[in-house]
C-alpha cells in the first residue's frame, strides 16, 4: 500500500461523513429539498403500472437479493483474499446495525408516509457490498486497466438500479439515496482503511517479532 493511501481513505470518510451529518440534520428536523419534490413531480410523470413488477423484483436485490450475494462473495473471496472473506460478514452485520442506528436517529418518514425513510438502507447496504468489489477489482485485479473499468462500472449498476426503483416505487426521496451513499461511502472507506491498515500493520509486527524471537533462540548442539 502506497505512503498516501491511508490518509486518502481516511479523508474519502471523513468528507462523505461530514456530507452525511449535513443531510442528517435537515432530516432530523423533517425538512425536505426543493430537488425532493422535483424529483417525485417527474417520476409521476413516467410512472407506468406495467414497470412495477419488475422494479419491485430489482428492489429486492438490496434485501433478500443481497444476503444471496454474500454468501456467494464469501467462498470466491477465500481463494482470493481470506482476510477479506472473513471481514465480509462482519462488515455486512456493521451496516445492517448502523442502518438501524441512522434511521431511529433522523426518524423522518418516506414519501408514502411510512416511517424510517432516511437515509435509505438498500442504497448504504448496496453501495458498501459492491463498492468493496469495486476496491477488490481495481487494488486486486493483475488483469488490464480496461477490463478492471469495465468490471467496476459492471459493479456499480445495480447500485444505480436499485436506488432508481426506490425512487419509483415512492420508497425513498432522492435525499434519502444521497444519505444511503454518503454515510456507506464513509463506512466503507474507513472499514478499508482498518482492514488494508490496521490489520496489516498488527501482523506485519507480528511476523517480525515472530522472525526476531526464532533468531534469538540459542541452537543446540548435540555431542557425538
Amino acid at each position: 500500500m502506497s505512503r498516501g493511501k491511508p490518509r486518502r481513505l481516511l479523508s474519502g470518510a471523513f468528507v462523505s461523513l461530514v456530507g452525511y451529518l449535513t443531510l442528517a440534520v435537515f432530516a432530523a428536523q423533517q425538512q425536505f429539498f426543493a430537488i425532493d419534490y422535483g424529483t417525485r413531480s417527474w417520476m409521476r410523470l413516467v410512472h407506468y403500472e406495467a414497470l412495477n413488477l419488475p422494479m419491485e423484483m430489482v428492489t429486492t436485490l438490496g434485501g433478500l437479493g443481497l444476503i444471496a450475494l454474500i454468501a456467494i462473495a464469501i467462498p470466491i473471496l477465500w481463494r482470493i483474499n481470506r482476510r477479506w472473506a472473513l471481514a465480509l460478514p462482519v462488515l455486512m452485520a456493521g451496516t445492517w446495525a448502523l442502518q438501524w442506528l441512522a434511521k431511529t436517529t433522523s426518524g423522518r418518514a418516506r414519501p408514502n408516509l411510512a416511517p424510517w425513510g432516511f437515509p435509505s438502507g438498500h442504497v448504504l447496504s448496496l453501495v458498501v457490498f459492491f463498492g468493496l468489489m469495486i476496491y477488490l477489482i481495481v487494488t486486486a485485479s493483475s488483469r488490464r486497466r480496461r477490463w478492471r473499468v469495465f468490471a467496476s462500472i459492471a459493479a456499480a449498476v445495480p447500485v444505480v438500479i436499485v436506488a432508481f426503483s426506490r425512487l419509483y416505487l415512492d420508497k425513498h426521496w432522492l435525499s434519502d439515496l444521497a444519505g444511503g451513499l454518503s454515510i456507506g461511502l464513509a463506512y466503507l472507506l474507513l472499514a478499508i482503511w482498518i482492514v488494508e491498515v490496521v490489520f496489516t500493520r498488527s501482523d506485519l509486527r507480528q511476523t517480525a517479532t515472530r522472525g526476531n524471537s526464532e533468531m534469538g533462540e540459542p541452537t543446540e548442539h548435540t555431542s557425538s
